[in-house]
């Protein structure tokens, strides 16, 4: 397991410092990999030239993936919505 979480890391890290896809199109192995670990909608907003929140990134971190369910779970039962986050974080992201 410990070398499975290793070699994913790695592999994130070749993605993120290896050329991107090509900004007119997005996709590839780099989407294959996000949608694997972070989900669909992570790897459509990829897709669309859109970059990874941190709270997608922690998704990989097996304890920590939780707290980050549940803060997410959180934030959905208040209300939160996409236009929230992107007024907050930026059009890059969301």
């Amino acid at each position: 397991m410990k070398a499975i979480a290793i070699l994913l890391i790695a592999l994130m890290a070749l993605l993120a410092v290896a050329p991107g896809a090509m900004a007119e199109e997005r996709g590839g192995l780099a989407g294959a990999v996000i949608g694997c670990c972070f989900g669909i909608r992570s790897a459509a907003a990829y897709n669309d030239g859109k970059d990874l929140h941190w709270r997608e990134w922690i998704r990989i971190i097996p304890i920590v993936s939780i707290v980050g369910a549940v803060y997410d779970g959180v934030d959905a039962m208040n209300g939160r919505s996409t236009s929230d986050y992107a007024s907050q974080y930026g059009s890059n992201y969301y």
